[in-house]
């Protein structure tokens, strides 16, 4: 990349050094900087690329993006004056560098509240399945084909998004199905990609301490549909009150799902029980071993975007009347010694706890026990803790309250927030253990003949993230070890 091309193209000057320097690499860390790669300074709420600015020429960046000069240039450096969005030029950056991968490949973005895991790693199953290799992007994993990658964010930042992009073209990758959040999405970061196909699952509550207002929240996710051109698609849930909001001046060929209503793609639950969904979708009926309300929305969504990618159809649903559950989403753990079930799911909004909540209720037998191991994030959304501890204490038979991933909050008061919900008439059947791994065995000495423990929150995680540090922590780890024979 000629940064004298790439800085025409965006209307940027020069404002100190040699504009015909050959880009080698693109950096926003400036500890991943390196001989002739250029740097992104970029103003974050915590900390500011400004400040590391000699420490990327120290790694050896030849070119310097920000959005004010230092007092004094270095020499042999080029600098570049950004006036408007540094997130949007990272963007396009990004775009250019890797020679726009998303107009060679077939992207389709997934988002929503909950369910955006589920549905693409069950779209990258499917495809795979029908001999088409793949690309997935997702909270849980990313993959090129059948190669694992570790997944850090939900959304990686624009130079990985990119380069993951270019590496899955380049190795004949022909769709690729990822996770949009709306932290990406207000970020810019997914702003330079074509999409092929968009889909909206759901919406709640969540992230607003970020977004600052549910309005905002809803704003940011309709970004991606806003900025679809008139040759993708679309696809909506009409059952919730707000997927006809997503594609409000929208230039994309709309299609829409429904499960209670008239739609293009629809589905009837016929059974939902221990023995899994048994469903019918477009007029044909088809049995998952997937449980739940959300699931028969998820697998609707699947099929609904395998359709339009031109799938067929017998096929797709034969396909996936044979999938089960991505990790930690609803993934169940049997101890046979005392005929109890472990459920570990990554439910962490009020909505996603009462649907998982919700499905082990129709699932368990009449007098078994629910009891359910649940916390919070720290320095997230605070509003939703109250309504978290409400529907566990409600919907469960015993709850107990412990840590999430607390981050810079302390855990006995996130703790607190969430006991506010509770009942008065439930306050004696709620223990608060600040300890993940203590919560989850006193669960387990809790539980008799017959009782499920939901362990949620978590979901896929190894780690929990405390005072800027993630310690290795793993749900399903801690529970298996748990069941070992003596």
């Amino acid at each position: 990349m000629v940064l004298r091309e790439f800085c025409a193209l965006h209307d940027l000057s020069i404002a100190h050094g040699d504009a015909s320097v050959k880009i080698e690499g693109l950096a926003l860390d400036s500890r991943k900087a390196a001989p002739g790669y250029a740097f992104f300074a970029i103003a974050g709420t915590f900390s500011d690329g400004h400040d590391y600015i000699g420490s990327a020429i120290q790694n050896g960046a030849i070119a310097i993006f920000c959005t004010r000069l230092p007092d004094a240039p270095d020499d042999g450096i080029t600098y570049v004056e950004v006036g408007g969005s540094m997130r949007r030029i990272v963007s396009a950056a990004a775009d250019y560098f890797y020679n726009s991968p998303s107009r060679e490949l077939k992207i389709v973005g997934v988002t929503g509240t909950n369910g955006k895991s589920s549905v693409v790693t069950l779209l990258h199953d499917l495809f795979t399945g029908m001999g088409i290799k793949s690309g997935l992007l997702s909270t849980i994993e990313n993959k090129v084909g059948d190669v694992i990658l570790k997944s850090t964010l939900t959304t990686p930042d624009p130079i990985q998004l990119h380069r993951l992009l270019r590496r899955m073209k380049d190795e004949d990758c022909g769709y690729c199905f990822m996770e949009v959040s709306s932290h990406a999405l207000d970020q810019d970061r997914v702003a330079d990609l074509s999409f092929h196909i968009a889909a909206f699952t759901n919406l709640s509550h969540d992230h607003i301490g970020y977004h600052g207002s549910f309005d905002a929240y809803i704003a940011a996710k309709k970004k991606l549909f806003d900025a679809l051109s008139d040759q993708a698609t679309a696809l909506i849930n009409v059952d919730d009150r707000r997927g006809r909001i997503m594609v409000q001046n929208c230039e994309a060929n709309i299609k829409t799902m429904s499960i209670s209503g008239l739609a293009d793609y629809r589905a009837r639950i016929l059974e939902n029980g221990p023995a899994g969904l048994h469903l019918v979708v477009d007029q044909t009926e088809m049995h998952s071993p997937l449980m739940g309300r959300f699931n028969a929305y998820n697998l609707l969504t699947v099929y609904a975007i395998g359709m339009i990618a031109g799938l067929p159809a017998k096929e797709t649903l034969r396909i996936l009347s044979s999938m089960g559950a991505p990790p930690g989403r609803f993934e169940a753990i049997r101890d046979p010694k005392k005929d109890v079930t472990f459920i570990v799911d990554y439910a962490h909004t009020p909505d996603a706890l009462r649907n998982v909540l919700e499905a082990i209720r129709k699932t368990k037998k009449k007098q078994a026990r629910t009891i359910t191991v649940v916390g919070c994030g720290g320095n997230r959304d605070r509003g939703k803790r109250p309504a978290m501890g409400k529907l566990a204490a409600v919907l469960s038979d015993f709850v107990i309250l412990t840590s999430d991933n607390p981050r810079d909050e302390d855990p006995e008061e996130i703790i607190a927030d969430m006991a506010k919900g509770i009942p008065a008439d439930a306050a004696s059947e709620v223990l608060k253990i600040v300890s993940r791994e203590e919560a989850i065995r006193t669960a387990y000495a809790l539980a008799d003949k017959d009782s499920i423990v939901l362990v949620a929150g978590k979901g896929h995680e190894d780690y929990q993230e405390i005072k800027g540090e993630r310690r290795p922590f793993h749900d399903q780890t801690i529970i298996r070890h748990l069941l070992k024979p003596a």
